[in-house]
C-alpha cells in the first residue's frame, strides 16, 4: 500500500488528505487498527524517529508521549523507584519491573500528564501486554511500534470502543537524504536531519567542573534527541533517564526555560509525601486525580481545592496546605537535574533559571557572544557544560 487516505488535514475544512510515497513504493507503516489523521501521522513518524534515536544512542529501550507535533515525555526502560510508580499512577501495575517497554512508557507519560492527556505513544520495541496495560488504562489518541504481541493487540483494539489507532512501523525502514514539504504553494527542499547524537558530542566540557558520570551523560543524550523532535525553540530538563520538563515553540529561550522548569519542578513536587498522601476519594478517576494535583501544586489555584466544602468532592480527609516556602524548600535539595538547548543560550539568566530547578549538568551548542558570561554563570553553580557544537532547530 503506498497509499492511504485521511478524514481531512490539520482541521476538518482542509479536504482532500492523504498519506502517500511520491516514488510509488509501498509506505513502511501498516494501519491495524483505527483510522489514524492528519496529525496523528506526524506525532507518530516524529515520536518514532525519537525513541529509535534514543535506543540507538544509549541501548536501552525507549517510549515517547507526543502531543501536536512535540514530545510531553520521552524516557529509556529504567525501573521506576516507588515513589515515581505512585507520582505516576502506575504503582498496582503487576508485573511492571519486569517489562522494560512499559517501564519507558511509565515514565514518558508521568513527565507531563496533563500535556500527556490525549497523546500519541511511541515505542522503541514490541509493545508487549504489560506496556499495553499501562496504556489502556490512559486517555490516548494512538501509537506507533515496530511490533505488537498478540496480547497486547487485543488489550488496544478495545481502546476507545474498538477505534483506537495502531500503527506498526517498519523498523528497517530508512527515508531518502533529500526531503521536502510546501509551505503556501512553494516547495522547500533541504537534507533530512540525520545528525548522529552520541557520548562523542560530550567531550568539549568548557566549565571547571568536568566530572560528567556515564548517568549524566545518558541523561544529555536523551535530551539532546527529544530537542532534535521538538518545535523550535526548545530546552528540555531529564533527570534518571527520561525527560522531565519541555519547553516547546518559545519565541525566547528564557520563556523556554522557564516553561520547562516550571514542568521539571512540578515533576519533583509530584513525588513529594505531602502529595503522596492525598486521600482521594475512590470515586475521582485518574484525569480528575491528576488535574487536582497540579492545582494542590498552583500557588494560585490550590487555595480553590482547599476552601471549605470544596476538598470534600475529591478527598476523603481535608489535605494539609502545601505552602510556597514548603515548597521552596523541598525542591531546593533537588539536584543532579540535565538541561539541554537546541540552540545556544545567549543569556546567563537561563542558567541562573535552571540552578533553582536543580540544574547540575548542562548540554548546549555554544556559540553566542556571551558563551563567556554564560560559563561563568555556571562556573558559580559549580555546573559541568559540554558545547555540542550542533544546532538543532526543528519546524
Amino acid at each position: 500500500m503506498n497509499e492511504f487516505s485521511l478524514k481531512y488535514g490539520c482541521n476538518p475544512n482542509q479536504k482532500p488528505a492523504r498519506i502517500f510515497m511520491a516514488d510509488g513504493s509501498d509506505l513502511p507503516l501498516e494501519v491495524l487498527n483505527g483510522r489514524p489523521g492528519y496529525i496523528n501521522f506526524l506525532d507518530a513518524l516524529n515520536s518514532w524517529q525519537l525513541v529509535r534515536e534514543i535506543k540507538e544512542a544509549t541501548g536501552f529501550v525507549a517510549a515517547a508521549s507526543f502531543k501536536h507535533v512535540s514530545p510531553a515525555g520521552a524516557a529509556i526502560g529504567k525501573v521506576l523507584p516507588p515513589d515515581l510508580k505512585k507520582s505516576c499512577f502506575v504503582d498496582d501495575i503487576e508485573g511492571l519491573d519486569d517489562s522494560p517497554i512499559a517501564c519507558a512508557y511509565a515514565r514518558a507519560r508521568g513527565a507531563d500528564r496533563m500535556s500527556s492527556f490525549g497523546d500519541w505513544i511511541a515505542l522503541s520495541d514490541e509493545c508487549d501486554e504489560i506496556a499495553a496495560r499501562v496504556i489502556a488504562r490512559e486517555v490516548s489518541d494512538g501509537i506507533i511500534a515496530p511490533a505488537y504481541s498478540a496480547k497486547a493487540l487485543e488489550i488496544l483494539k478495545g481502546k476507545r470502543k474498538g477505534a483506537y489507532n495502531i500503527v506498526k512501523i517498519d523498523p528497517s525502514y530508512v527515508p531518502e537524504k533529500t526531503e521536502r514539504k510546501q509551505v503556501f504553494g512553494v516547495t522547500f527542499e533541504q537534507g533530512r536531519n540525520d545528525y548522529k547524537i552520541s557520548k562523542e558530542l560530550l567531550t568539549n566540557i568548557v566549565t571547571k567542573n568536568k566530572d560528567l558520570p556515564e548517568d549524566k551523560a545518558i541523561d544529555m543524550i536523551i535530551a539532546l534527541i527529544t530537542l532534535k523532535y521538538t518545535q523550535s525553540n526548545s530546552v528540555c530538563f531529564a533527570c534518571d533517564g527520561q525527560a522531565i520538563g519541555v519547553g516547546a515553540g518559545q519565541q525566547s529561550r528564557i520563556h523556554c526555560t522557564r516553561l520547562a522548569a516550571s514542568k521539571a519542578d512540578l515533576w519533583n513536587l509530584r513525588r513529594s509525601e505531602k502529595v503522596l498522601s492525598l486521600d482521594f476519594l475512590p470515586s475521582v478517576g485518574r484525569p480528575d486525580r491528576n488535574n487536582v494535583v497540579d492545582l494542590y501544586l498552583s500557588d494560585y489555584d490550590s487555595d480553590e481545592v482547599l476552601a471549605d466544602g470544596n476538598w470534600q468532592k475529591y478527598f476523603a480527609t481535608r489535605p494539609e496546605p502545601f505552602t510556597r516556602a514548603q515548597k521552596d524548600e523541598y525542591l531546593s535539595r533537588i539536584s543532579g537535574v540535565t538541561l539541554a538547548s537546541d540552540a545556544f543560550f545567549p543569556f546567563s539568566d537561563n542558567i541562573d533559571k535552571a540552578a533553582k530547578s536543580g540544574v547540575k549538568y548542562v548540554v548546549q551548542p555554544g556559540g553566542s557572544i556571551r558563551d563567556d558570561l554564560v560559563i561563568e554563570a555556571a562556573d558559580k553553580y559549580g555546573m559541568v557544560m559540554a558545547f555540542t557544537g550542533m544546532r538543532l532547530f526543528h519546524h
